[in-house]
């Protein structure tokens, strides 16, 4: 018998396509919710940009409901689906919802149980609230962005990952729903959640923002232990041109790699300003004597804080991913097996067996809307008018 996960029998309606709001999706259905993502009925004549095959990964275990909702019975179509759900999740600007009449207070005055998140990249109100943006953006105003290493000519660096969207928007509103279900839980009333993707990302610089409010410190790259001011916090080349990154922040780190690496009179200087030009350059000049993955072998054990900068087509074989079972396998009806990251997080179940995705014409449509309580005669109407697919 199937081990109970931790979100079953929670329904969730999803109305998002990338973006924080989707991670978010991710996130709970990994944890066992029943999420239905709902899309718009493909168009005659219009251009239709559908994910590549992989790009699925993202709607595994999830069912999908394709809706006109600008049209009167789609709308109507999708509160009947609301009426049993326990969550909605939407990504629009602000107010577009409440002019499609599916917003919090329509879904409410059916499902008063209702957890309704809103989530948008500078949230529901203020002066930036309708402006449009990205990852990138919402990294820039919440101070990341300035407290990275900067290129040439100050240049502000641009990140690798979608921290915003993944961390900032996704788990600010997992976080969010799931306080909100607890409260629910107790109060029997659900509550519309207002998420911005630029207050989480400030959430996730407190460190800094709070340090400079407390003190008047200008907090910018090389200002502080985490920003690049001591060399026993960075990256440096190997032999072989490979990157180790170093983050032997306590003392009894930094002693254990000075003498590993035969430097043992830097192990008092650890936090001297005036000599850490000196000491970047001993590492360097070391470093640069073998390879990346032999200073891996020989340092990672020996309580150093040292870790190889991985590029993705290393990650993918790293031992210890791999005993964490951090990759299962999906199939494609098309494409065949390929690996994916599994639900990592913890309390997440791994699939046993591999993932079954499927096409983008594959829905759950006609099926949902028979459950919501639909006849046969109105979805063939809806499908015949272009309302559902």
């Amino acid at each position: 018998m199937a081990t109970p996960q931790a979100l079953d029998g929670v329904r969730v309606l999803d109305f998002s396509t990338v973006g924080p709001a989707a991670r978010c999706a991710r996130v709970l259905a990994d944890y066992g919710a029943e999420v239905v993502k709902v899309g718009a009925p493909p168009r005659k004549a219009a251009v239709q940009i559908e994910p590549v095959f992989h790009a699925y990964a993202g709607h595994r275990g999830m069912k999908r409901v394709r809706l006109d909702l600008k049209a009167p019975e789609g709308r109507d179509a999708f509160l009947k689906l609301a009426e049993n759900a326990d969550v909605v999740i939407e990504s629009f600007r602000p107010g577009v919802v409440d002019r499609l009449g599916i917003g919090y207070a329509d879904v409410r005055a059916l499902n008063p149980r209702i957890v309704y998140c809103s989530t948008s990249g500078f949230g529901q109100d203020g002066p930036a609230a309708r402006y449009a943006g990205h990852d990138l953006n919402y990294l820039a105003v919440a101070g990341y962005l300035a407290c990275s290493e900067p290129g040439e000519g100050g240049k502000p660096p641009i990140p690798g990952a979608t921290l915003a969207d993944s961390a900032g928007g996704g788990m600010h509103a997992v976080i969010a729903i799931l306080a909100a279900l607890l409260r629910r839980g107790r109060t029997g009333r659900g509550e519309h959640l207002d998420v911005s993707v630029a207050d989480g990302v400030l959430s996730l610089m407190s460190l800094a923002v709070d340090e400079h409010l407390a003190t008047g410190a200008e907090i910018g790259p090389a200002s502080g232990i985490l920003t690049g001011r001591y060399a026993f916090y960075d990256t440096y080349p190997a032999r072989d041109g490979k990157w180790l990154s170093l983050g032997a922040i306590e003392p009894q780190f930094w002693a254990n790699l000075c003498r590993a690496l035969n430097l043992e009179q830097w192990i008092p200087h650890q936090l001297d300003d005036a000599v850490q030009d000196e000491i970047r350059a001993d590492l360097r000049a070391a470093f640069a004597k073998r390879d990346r993955d032999a200073w891996v072998a020989e340092l990672a054990p020996a309580d150093t804080c040292v870790a190889p900068v991985y590029g993705v087509s290393e990650l993918v074989d790293d031992a210890q991913f791999a005993a964490r079972g951090a990759f299962c396998e999906a199939e494609h009806p098309e494409h065949g097996r390929f690996r994916q990251v599994a639900p990592v997080l913890a309390g997440m179940q791994k699939p046993e067996a591999p993932v079954p995705l499927r096409t983008a014409a594959e829905t759950d449509t006609e099926a949902l809307l028979r459950e919501a309580g639909l006849d046969a005669e109105s979805i063939e109407r809806m499908q015949r008018e272009g309302v559902v697919a």
